[in-house]
């Protein structure tokens, strides 16, 4: 396999189309259609599907482009220090889900601070998230891929959630055993009117599962009704996992969503949110297995 593949690779998956990621590298797209053939023919796998609006990346190119978004992560920890006209600083504002915020970037952001010490991050952790395209934000994390706007896209990760009860619910009569016992049981999740994204309609995937009767628009109360006893729900595995108090039930029953990472295309470059963003796209390869066991 020729590596200088790779990066064009990488370009055409976060764009999603070889035109666009072909002006983005200063190539013509015959040229970069014949090295994505190339870099196929040398893994023996196909890595791209073409859809009507473009390039989609298959499975074999979804594991391909976490592996070399980690490399490129790695790469670009291990280039030369940067000169002191180069020194990251500055202020880089983040918005991410407030689970997301609360139970994985917050737990990891001293080691940021450690490798930058004039950086400055302000994390936004909200039910909402702040707009890149109006750049309310230098970074967000988002549920779903944006459709369009000057903005520069990749997907981040898969993550797991399931179903849980507190380790004392399930020594009740109240325990759930069964998928048929859910139909009478109360279930914890969103205020289905103010929902802020389609992606967090968990429970109209588990069949079975009546309407949510105690409700919150926040992830972390949800998770703290659940620890109380007071019901069963849905929490993201990065969440229920980590929670001491917290009981997985029906394993078979599970959800996959996704994380987006998104910058805008005018300050996509800026050292500090470069910065940012590599250290973000390093640690979630790193700590794959607590989002998608």
């Amino acid at each position: 396999m020729d590596w200088s593949d790779l990066p064009i690779f990488l370009e055409v998956a976060r764009a999603r189309q070889i035109g666009r990621a072909a002006s983005a590298l200063g190539l013509d797209a015959t040229t970069v259609g014949r090295r994505l053939r190339r870099l196929e023919q040398a893994l023996g796998q196909r890595l791209f599907e073409q859809t009507p609006t473009g390039q989609a990346l298959t499975e074999a190119g979804q594991d391909l482009l976490r592996r070399a978004s980690a490399m490129e992560a790695i790469a670009s920890e291990t280039r030369t220090p940067p000169s002191a006209d180069q020194h990251i600083a500055g202020t880089v504002r983040v918005s991410v889900a407030e689970g997301f915020g609360a139970w994985f970037v917050s737990r990891h952001l001293g080691s940021l601070a450690d490798r930058y010490p004039a950086l400055s991050v302000d994390l936004v952790a909200t039910s909402g998230f702040l707009n890149p395209t109006r750049r309310e934000t230098d970074v967000a994390v988002l549920l779903a891929r944006p459709r369009r706007g000057p903005l520069r896209t990749r997907k981040l990760t898969d993550y797991a959630l399931r179903l849980y009860a507190s380790a004392q619910y399930q020594t009740t009569e109240q325990a759930v055993l069964s998928r048929d016992d859910l139909r009478t049981r109360r279930m914890i999740g969103y205020i289905p009117d103010i929902i802020y994204a389609p992606e967090l309609r968990y429970l109209d995937e588990i069949p079975g599962a009546p309407a949510p009767t105690l409700r919150s628009s926040s992830i972390n109360a949800q998770a703290r009704m659940i620890a109380s006893g007071a019901g069963i729900g849905v929490l993201p595995r990065f969440i229920g996992d980590a929670d001491p108090e917290l009981v997985a039930i029906l394993p078979s029953l599970a959800i996959t969503r996704s994380f987006w990472l998104v910058t805008h295309q005018d300050t996509s470059a800026f050292p500090a949110v470069r910065a940012f963003t590599d250290w973000l796209v390093a640690l979630v390869a790193t700590e794959r297995s607590n989002l998608i066991p």
